[in-house]
């Protein structure tokens, strides 16, 4: 069996083709393969258009889920706004609706059994929320009769309260009334109806009231019932139906999400049989080719490359020299033949004489290049043998480690481990890489150069080995890498420092590249990733927030990239890597290299969260100081008209007191002249009448009468002062008056006081000052003064006196000086006299307001001005200058 086969295979090598038939076989081979892969392309083809459209159905499905989900999320909108709106209609709702249930029915025809179900699921849901709808609409429509019903019940409310003389419960209802209106506005039914069913409770004995104050409870009770129902329809009808239909989209795209990733699933698997078939096919097409390929070159290229060696053999000397194949009968064994005639016609006598003298040359030539290279070379060569001991040295060595010439240097190192090497373990691993490379490639180590100091040498080399193969030397070349070390070491030094002084500031600091990789960053930055700053270099903030799922945009760095410019302080906010979200004021510049162009991005962010709370909490403060400010001006003014109220009672006890005087002693008298007259007339009536009787009867009348009629006059002229007066601080509008005349009145009603204090009044006044001014806001300031006199200048019932002076002030202004002579004020007490609510005697009452309201008076109503001089122990003086005529703008307030 081994022969047969020999045989055949020597016959097949006997066989001979021409190079054309070669050729044509090789080109139908190729043919062949080719055939093949396109018939497994076109199979796998088919298949990947089969999976690809059922993959576009998928998209088309989740195309579809996505409109349902929008369209019920109009819907649900439509309806919130439909219940919480009173002005919205329903029309929008159900032609949401209808629009959901016609996509609905369209969608179905175009799905799988088991996703059909869902969208009839989706349907069944869409019926319930309409269904809830329609009650919502019924409660809605009954909600607006109720509320249509109700101003009528509340004006017959408020008419009843009106009509109540108990303003306790007058103050009792409109305050649960006003709790209603507050509960209604806030939309809280269960508040509106607590408080009505308080409203309810409320003791009333009047039955008008009553049956007005049921009905509108029972009203608002109504309304807050049917708000109650509709919010509950709102919450668990609307709400739940809602939620379920997008629990459904959400089940149908999970669905084609499975399907979809089987889909890929298979699609991938066919791309890679696929392949893998691409491959075998290429594979086998390779291998066929090159073993058709050796087939070829085995009967065509190697018998020519034969002889074309053989040829050169001929040319260079070898006559003997044979020519193969020169029995192939083919167009090789021709050329074959060729070859062998001329080897046998060539004479190469003289040819072997030349040759050799020309090696000769080259040999010399390449000696003497040798040296020159050897000895002008700008690196140091050396040749060492193993134990250390130097053979050879360049000059350029010499110069390099101090020395004068190669042979001093020879002579002056002895073993190079011991003398040269700073480090003898960095011989031992030159030696070490040699006997198992052959060679090192610049390998770096530190010698001592003659003068004592270090180096730092690049050495390349390469070991000589005897015919045994043992090294018996090394030769090789160095250079000087000191400045370069030196340089590294800077650079690397300065970077450290670089790194330290960013990492000390309390900001994002960061360089990328051109491709926007991190090539520096500091720790502030890296914290907020969750790494080490080294860890960041080459890396992008795409894989650096990606590592705990979140992302930032590279746009603004692509815009440094492609304007050349800074952008200018902006603000941003993302997730740092404990998943809060940060804000930052950022400014990226570009850094440009010699040529102008931008070599890389410097990025330096700002922490501006604080300042973001700070501004929503001042913002907060801010409209809470104005809602306060807005309080405290509603309650100053309420107490400044109770205070002036409370002037005017002083006022009028003071001068009840001082008319009952004059009444007093009129009655007294009246009483005694009536009975003298009953007397007289019983004597006329008994006839006893005597002249002494009759004249002393009409001395007591003459008595009597100018009694009656100066006490009685005296409480007219009190009666018309003070009516003056209370007119003139009831009636606001701007007259003509004598200041002196009105000065004495509002004086006279400050007097009956002056007894019970041990104070003396005196007045005076320049006369005919005439003023066009308010005397009722004058009249209150002198009161206010008077009264400030009374509580504070004289504690503890001291004596004392309060003078007030009127006299002319220049052409225009008229000076009103008031003075005591008390205990006067301290700087402090000084400063802040005028301000609101500042009392020293806030224990006994005071409320603070009464020079505030005279200071308020003379500078506003007034258009005047006041000054306060005081000292403790000194008494106090106040000066006050007033327009004789009111200004417009002061008159207008």
């Amino acid at each position: 069996m081994p022969m047969a086969f020999a045989a055949i295979v020597q016959r097949i090598r006997s066989f001979s083709l021409s190079i054309g038939q070669l050729t044509f076989g090789s080109f139908l081979l190729l043919l062949a393969m080719i055939v093949m892969t396109s018939v497994a392309s076109v199979v796998s083809i088919r298949y990947i258009d089969t999976t690809f459209a059922e993959l576009q159905h998928l998209q088309s499905l989740g195309d579809v889920v996505d409109e349902i989900d929008r369209r019920t999320n109009e819907l649900r909108l439509a309806a919130h706004d439909f219940v919480t709106d009173p002005a919205a209609t329903s029309n929008q709702f159900w032609e949401a609706a209808s629009s959901l249930s016609a996509l609905l029915k369209n969608t179905r025809l175009q799905l799988a059994p088991e996703q059909q179900e869902m969208i009839d699921g989706v349907t069944q849901r869409l019926a319930n929320y309409r269904n809830g709808m329609e009650r919502v609409t019924a409660l809605i429509a009954r909600r607006a009769e109720l509320v249509a019903a109700l101003p009528p019940i509340r004006a017959q409310f408020e008419q009843a309260i009106a009509e109540i003389p108990d303003r306790a419960t007058a103050r009792s209802l409109f305050r649960a009334q006003n709790q209603i209106a507050a509960a209604l506005l806030a939309r809280d039914p269960g508040s509106a109806e607590q408080s009505a069913q308080v409203m309810r409770a409320l003791p009333i004995d009047d039955p008008a009231l009553r049956a007005a104050t049921d009905a509108y409870a029972d009203a608002i009770i109504s309304i807050s019932g049917t708000e109650g129902q509709i919010a509950q329809l709102d919450r668990e009808v609307l709400g739940t139906e809602g939620q379920m239909i997008s629990r459904v989209t959400d089940l149908l795209r999970d669905l084609g999400d499975r399907r979809g990733r089987v889909l890929a699933s298979d699609f991938a698997r066919t791309l890679a049989h696929d392949k893998w078939q691409s491959i075998l096919l290429g594979l086998a097409g390779v291998l066929i080719g090159l073993a058709a390929a050796l087939f070829v070159v085995r009967r065509t290229v190697r018998p020519l490359k034969a002889i074309a060696g053989a040829i050169r053999a001929l040319a260079g000397g070898e006559k003997n020299a044979s020519i193969p194949a020169t029995g192939v009968k083919n167009e090789i064994g021709d050329i074959a033949r060729a070859a062998e005639v001329f080897r046998r016609s060539l004479v190469d006598a003289d040819t072997a004489r030349e040759a050799a003298i020309r090696a000769l040359a080259e040999q010399r030539l390449a000696e003497e290049s040798y040296r020159k290279l050897f000895e002008g070379s700008v690196d140091g060569i050396y040749v060492t043998t193993p134990a250390g001991a130097l053979l050879n040295a360049n000059p350029t060595l010499a110069r390099m480690m101090g020395y004068d010439s190669p042979e001093e240097l020879i002579r002056g190192i002895g073993d190079i481990t011991r003398s040269i090497y700073v480090h003898p373990a960095a011989r031992a691993e030159y030696r070490r890489l040699m006997q198992r490379e052959g060679m090192v490639r610049e390998f770096e180590y530190q010698v001592h150069q003659r003068g004592g100091a270090i180096l730092w040498l690049s050495d390349s080399a390469t070991a000589v080995r005897d015919e045994n193969g043992e090294i018996i030397r090394y030769e090789g070349t160095v250079r000087d890498i000191t400045d370069q070390k030196r340089a590294e070491e800077a650079i690397a030094e300065g970077r450290r420092l670089l790194q330290l002084v960013i990492d000390t500031v309390p900001a994002v600091i960061n360089v990328k590249d051109k491709q926007l990789h991190y090539v520096l960053m500091n720790r502030y930055m890296a914290g907020i990733f969750g790494i080490e700053p080294t860890d960041a270099i080459g890396r992008t903030t795409t894989d650096l927030m990606s590592r705990y799922g979140a992302r930032k945009t590279d746009e603004n760095d692509r815009r440094v990239l492609a304007g050349g410019k800074e952008l200018g302080f902006y603000e941003e906010e993302y997730l740092d890597s404990s998943g809060n979200l940060r804000h930052w004021l950022v400014n990226k510049l570009p850094l440009l290299d010699a040529g102008g162009e931008v070599e890389s991005i410097v990025t330096v962010a700002l922490d501006i969260g604080e300042r973001k709370r700070g501004e929503q909490e001042m913002r907060k403060a801010k409209d809470a100081a104005e809602a306060a400010l807005r309080n405290l001006r509603e309650t100053q003014n309420s107490l400044i008209e109770a205070e002036k109220l409370a002037a005017l009672g002083r006022l009028v006890a003071g001068v009840a007191h001082e008319v009952n005087n004059p009444v007093g002693i009129s009655l007294t008298v009246a009483s005694s002249l009536e009975r003298k007259t009953a007397l007289f007339a019983s004597e006329v009536a008994r006839g006893d009448l005597r002249r002494s009787s009759l004249n002393e009867f009409l001395e007591s009348c003459r008595d009597a009468s100018s009694q009656l009629v100066a006490n009685l006059n005296r409480a007219a002229e009190l009666i018309t002062s003070f009516k003056q007066v209370a007119a003139d601080r009831n009636y606001s509008d701007q007259r003509t008056f004598d200041l002196g005349d009105l000065t004495e009145q509002v004086v006279m009603s400050l007097r009956p006081g002056l007894r019970k204090h041990h104070l003396t009044l005196t007045v005076d006044c320049q006369p005919n000052l005439t003023m066009n001014s308010y005397p009722g806001p004058y009249g209150q300031v002198l009161t206010n003064l008077f009264l400030n006199a009374v509580a504070h200048a004289f504690p503890d019932g001291r004596p004392g006196t309060v003078d007030i002076t009127v006299r002319e002030y220049g052409k225009d202004n008229v000076e009103i000086i008031f003075s005591d002579n008390g205990c006067g004020m301290s700087l402090d007490v000084r400063r802040r006299a005028f301000d609101p609510f500042f009392t020293t005697r806030r224990d006994q009452g005071g409320t603070g307001l009464g020079l505030h309201i005279v200071y308020s008076i003379v500078t506003n109503r007034l258009g005047g001005r006041l000054e306060l001089d005081s000292e403790p122990g000194r008494g106090t003086r106040i000066q006050i200058i007033l327009p004789r005529v009111a200004p417009l703008e002061q008159a207008a307030e």
